[in-house]
Parts: structure tokens; sequence; C-alpha cells
């Protein structure tokens, strides 16, 4: 049956980037209301192709915001497996424009990369597995196992009402394993298996002086500078080593285990030197750069601000400063208790003459993790290797999906996460764009992945 699929892929390349260029071409912005009737559009792009290729039952889903899309082929019976396959058809908006060397919504295939918008994140990856099933109908007329596809138009702007859909329909989006491609190769040609993301929390907190700026001349020695105070409070957080002092933050944390380590070591590794223009790194005491990013928490400041910003010098001493703050966390921490223990160190550590007002981050996510080991992650290890002729590597990345987390906690199913993209996509910037030889190679993999789930 593969053999049939690869050869329909093969033959059909083509036409099928050229569907792929129409899909790319809708500017799916899901921020901007100025692109609603774009969402919508791009929505039943994937509607439509879902029907067409055969799928027994397609629905677009309105929701409170953009709309998501079903669809469902159970032709397999009822000894096979269900896999239940995330995406989504929103981008980012394309700005600045002025940065792109081509039309961001205008397809453009140069040195063998795809330039659009959503090329990579996540139009192109979502594309893949929907050419890929459509081989497998249009060749033997049903897939290797049962099918369930949700794609969604909301996760560039935090997947704002898919929790209360899968909360509320569980029984439609219930299935035995999900697959997520939406994530990343550690280096082109590279083949990769993503087993673990980072969760995520963070907080914002403002530190009050003065009702107003003061002459820093006059009242110098006599009022509290927020921003030194602010500094303070920052400083408090980690030490030297860059282990973190919030007390309780590494709480229910288990160490990494020597396989896990070999695991990680045996990942090509970036050089942050040169990648960044940092004079070195500085991870965590006792673990390397690429064990600190992938699999150990991080706790970082994002911004800070207070005081004059202009040139030249202001005498002041400003009447409030703020920080904003982040932590990447892993399994074991849960992303509410680690919040509240960042609001008790500030609060614990604020000095003396001035208060703190402290805004918690509404959106959170745990930390997911599945068994490198698991049949499911093995059998895409092996697909990704046949497909790209390199033995895979395994990865936790330190990024996050929340719903990642969501799937997880609501349907305990494990969780493949097989994505295609190289570190040079620039995901969320301009020239966005994905290698071809990803495109092709990728459905490979699908197709050698599906019909190894199927023998079991």
């Amino acid at each position: 049956m593969s053999k049939q699929a690869l050869e329909y892929l093969q033959s059909n390349r083509d036409a099928l980037l050229a569907k792929l260029n129409d899909f790319l071409s809708i500017p799916s912005v899901s921020t901007d209301s100025v692109h609603k009737q774009d969402v919508e559009k791009a929505a039943q792009f994937v509607s439509d192709y879902l029907t067409d290729i055969g799928f027994e039952k397609v629905e677009v889903q309105k929701t409170k915001g953009h709309p998501l899309v079903y669809g469902e082929w159970l032709g397999a019976g009822d000894n096979a497996p269900t896999v239940l396959l995330y995406g989504h058809y929103d981008v980012q908006p394309a700005d600045p424009l002025e940065l792109w060397d081509s039309e961001p919504f205008q397809p453009e295939i140069r040195d063998g990369r795809l330039y659009a918008r959503g090329s990579s994140d996540d139009k192109g990856q979502v594309f893949m597995h929907l050419a890929v099933f459509e081989a497998y109908m249009k060749t033997e007329g049903k897939l290797p196992i049962n099918v369930k596809v949700c794609i969604e138009g909301e996760e560039e702007i935090g997947s704002e009402n898919l929790y209360e859909i899968l909360q509320a329909k569980q029984e439609q989006f219930a299935a035995d394993f999900a697959v997520i491609s939406d994530s990343g190769m550690v280096a082109k040609g590279q083949p990769t298996v993503l087993y673990g993301l980072k969760g995520f929390t963070g907080l914002e907190f403002t530190v009050k002086g003065p009702s107003s700026d003061l002459h820093s001349g006059i009242y110098g020695g006599a009022v509290k500078n927020p921003l030194m105070a602010l500094a303070h409070i920052l400083t408090s957080m980690k030490n030297e080593d860059e282990v973190v002092q919030v007390a309780g933050f590494y709480d229910g944390i288990d160490e990494l285990s020597d396989d896990e380590r070999k695991l990680i070591a045996e990942v090509p590794g970036e050089d942050f030197v040169q990648s960044t223009g940092i004079p070195e790194v500085t991870p965590e005491k006792g673990y390397t750069a690429k064990e600190h990013t992938m699999a150990r928490p991080t706790l970082e400041v994002n911004g800070m601000f207070g005081g004059y910003q202009g040139e030249g010098t202001k005498t002041i001493i400003p009447s409030y400063a703020t920080a904003k703050l982040t932590s990447r966390l892993v399994p074991g921490q849960e992303p509410e208790k680690v919040q509240q223990l960042l609001v008790e160190h500030i609060k614990k550590h604020t000095p003396k003459g001035v208060t703190v007002d402290i805004k918690k981050e509404p959106l959170s996510a745990k930390a997911y993790k599945v068994d490198p080991n698991h049949p499911l992650v093995e059998k895409a290890a092996q697909s990704l290797t046949k497909a790209f002729g390199k033995e895979t590597v395994y990865v936790r990345m330190g990024g996050s999906i929340p719903v990642v987390e969501w799937i997880d906690a609501i349907y305990k199913m494990p969780i493949v996460l097989l994505g295609f993209g190289t570190p040079e996509d620039r995901l969320h910037s301009p020239n966005e764009s994905f290698p071809i030889e990803n495109f092709d190679k990728g459905m490979e993999t699908l197709v050698y992945y599906w019909q190894n789930v199927q023998q079991g």
C-alpha cells in the first residue's frame, strides 16, 4: 500500500505544491479582525480538501472566535487504531512587510525553499498530512488507520476557544493517540523526534515609590528608588551559577537520568556562541547548555522599564519600575504553584520604602513528556530514519504548545510530536520558509508512519 501512495505523491508533486500555494495565499491572520473573512476562507479550504479526499464527516464548527475544522474517516474498522491529528490554519501577521524579499502571501520557491507566511508554521505541515491522506484514498480507497482531524484557527492567539471545545466534545475527539506536526528538527536533514515540551507561566510586577518622579538631588537619600528596588528583587532570584533562588522552585522535579542525558548528548548541538553572538554559554551549574535548554526549568526577565529613557540625563527618582518575568517549566512543576512561589518571593524581597503590584500571566501550560521508548514514538523514529536516510535523534524542546497539555489532561492519550521544520525557517519573522526537501521527505515519512502503525 505504501508504495502506491508514494508513487502518487511523486507523480502529483507539482499539483500538490500548487494546491499548497493556494492555501498559503490566504492571509489567515487570526489576530487581526481585518482578516476575519480570510480566516474563514482558510477554514473552508481545509474543509473542502477533507471532503474531496473522501472523509466521511467534515464540519466547520463555529466557536466564540474563529472556526475549527473537524473531519473523520473511520473506515478502517473497530479493531484499527484511531489517531487525532491536530494542526492550525491561522498564521502570524506578516509585518514588517518591508523586510520580506517576496510577498508573504504570494508563495515563491527560491534556493530549495518555499517562502510564504505559514509555509512552516503550520499550514505547510498540516497540508503534508492532508496530501498523504489524499494519496492513500486515491490509490487504495482507504486509509491505513482511522483518522480524526482537528484543525483550528486560533493557535496564534492562544487557542482561546479550543480547550472548551475539547472538553465539551470528548466523545467526538476521542482517539487512541494524537499526532501534532507543529514543530521541527534540530538541523536541516537531521530527523528528529520531539518527546517533551516545557510548560509556561509568568507574571508582571511593578515597584511603586513616590506618587510622581522626584528631583534626585533634593530627595535622593530620603526616598527609595523603585528602579534600585526592582534590581534588588530581580538579583535575588538567581545566583551566579544560574540556580533559581525562589523557595520551592525545584520541588517535584526528577533528576535527569543517565539514559536521558545520553539521548541529549547525541543531539547535534547548536553553537550558541556563534549563532547568538554571546561570549560564552552560562547554563545552570552541573548541566550542559543542551541539558538546560531542553530539560531544566528556566526563569527569565523578558523586559523591564521605568524612569527616564530619552537622550542625555534627567536627574530623577522615578515613581515606578516594572519587570516582566516568564518561567519555562519541566514535568513535576505546576504552573499555578510556581507562579505563586514567584509572588511570595517578590513580596518577601521587596525593600522598605516601596510597594509592589503583581499581575499574574493568565495563560499557563504544564510541561509534557512522553516515554521516548513508547512504541508509537519508536515507529515515528523508524519512519523518519527510513525517509531521511539518517538516524533519528530524540529531543525535548524549550518551547510550549498549550494544546499538548490539554489533550494530555482531557484524553490521557499519548501524543506524538512529529515536526518537519528547520531552525532556518524563521517562524513568526519576515521571510518565513520551508525546505522543499522536507516537504517531500516529510510526506514520505508520514506514509511509512501510518503503515507502521497499522501493522502494530
